[in-house]
């Protein structure tokens, strides 16, 4: 299974649905609040060019890495893989 983190901060609307996708498909997200930790909103800028949320980071078993945002996306993918 891949490691998956959310990129997100308190208040976002968007990261809400997230959260609420992952809680309803049993889903653990390990939280990267970008408000609380600049080293979370750095390296999302540095990957992303921008610091816009949610971002699911997805790190797959092989190593590879994926960066996906768009809380509709990121539901989809949740319920495709979990649901």
């Amino acid at each position: 299974m891949p490691k998956l983190a959310l990129y997100h901060y308190i208040g976002c609307g968007f990261c809400a649905r997230v959260w609420f996708a992952a809680k309803r498909y049993g889903v653990e997200l390990e939280s990267r609040n970008i408000h609380k930790d600049t080293a979370h909103r750095d390296a999302l800028q540095q990957a992303r060019g921008r610091t816009t949320v949610p971002v699911l980071h997805i790190e797959h078993e092989d190593g590879r890495v994926e960066w996906m945002p768009e809380s509709a996306d990121i539901v989809a993918y949740l319920k495709a893989h979990y649901g």
